[in-house]
């Protein structure tokens, strides 16, 4: 994959960040949490709307037709699928849906209490999905940012729906980088790579990581024949790189600067 990319560096490291103004609105501790609030019709939309569960369907559905593809072809190494975690085969809107009917964005002290409850559920589609994968001899690598102090519990969750290679061989978790390559590329060593599946762009190259949101774009442009084939991409309205690439991942911002940002980025009339 790391020469696939190279050829295409020029369109992001061309691109020139745009400039963003923060308006000082205060810390946000004595009003409502507006990123919160927000963030309730995101959670809304992923437990109840349909077209939601209609779309990772349809996601896993591509996949699967890919794989069916793939088969006939031959490889000297054994084949696999990279796929990420939360929001791509564990759903976590329960805790979004904890989180955001208090008023509050993302806490790692409360992160970690959801995943030690073992409590995600499966997004739609995904282990009828893998389960089939593992059937057809595909190794199933879960690259995940999760900590390794979750490690035991991210094997619990995946176990207790008996998802394929659910130990910890199989598990890459964040070491010392948020990036995704480095584990990418270890795993690419032995085994020929033939799907990657996510719900950031992240998950698939590090072509999108730290990037502006018209870097994000432009790379999505350059490479949207990969999208339906090589990348799977999951729906997740509620967080991500698309968030964090409004306010250049100046995680530091106060909730309401940060609802600033995201509303001086909008196209209006």
């Amino acid at each position: 994959m790391k020469n696939f990319f190279i050829p295409l560096l020029l369109i992001s490291s061309c691109t020139i960040a745009p400039h963003v103004t923060v308006t000082n609105v205060g810390n946000g501790n004595n009003m409502s949490n507006p990123i919160a609030d927000g963030k309730i019709y995101a959670t809304a939309y992923q437990q109840r709307a349909a077209e939601y569960r209609a779309l990772c369907y349809q996601a896993y559905n591509i996949a699967r037709l890919r794989i069916d593809e793939d088969l006939k072809k031959h490889t000297d190494k054994p084949k696999a699928v990279i796929t990420d975690i939360d929001e791509t085969l564990l759903n976590n809107s329960t805790f979004e849906a904890h989180q955001v009917l208090q008023g509050k964005d993302y806490e790692s002290a409360a992160w970690y209490d959801w995943s030690s409850r073992i409590a995600a559920d499966t997004v739609p589609g995904s282990l009828d999905f893998f389960r089939y994968a593992a059937s057809k001899g595909i190794v199933v690598f879960y690259v995940t940012n999760r900590s390794e102090r979750e490690r035991a519990f991210t094997l619990k969750n995946l176990q207790k729906f008996n998802f394929p290679d659910a130990d910890s061989v199989h598990l890459f978790l964040m070491q010392n980088t948020s990036s995704k390559e480095s584990r990418r590329q270890a795993i690419e060593a032995n085994y020929t790579v033939v799907m990657l599946l996510g719900d950031n762009l992240g998950d698939f190259s590090s072509f999108f990581d730290k990037k502006t949101v018209e870097q994000r774009n432009d790379n999505v442009n350059a490479l949207k024949s990969e999208f339906g084939n090589k990348f799977i991409a999951l729906p997740n309205p509620v967080y991500g790189d698309w968030e964090s690439s409004l306010y250049q991942y100046n995680y530091s911002l106060a909730p309401a600067q940060k609802d600033s940002v995201i509303k001086a980025s909008l196209y209006s009339y």
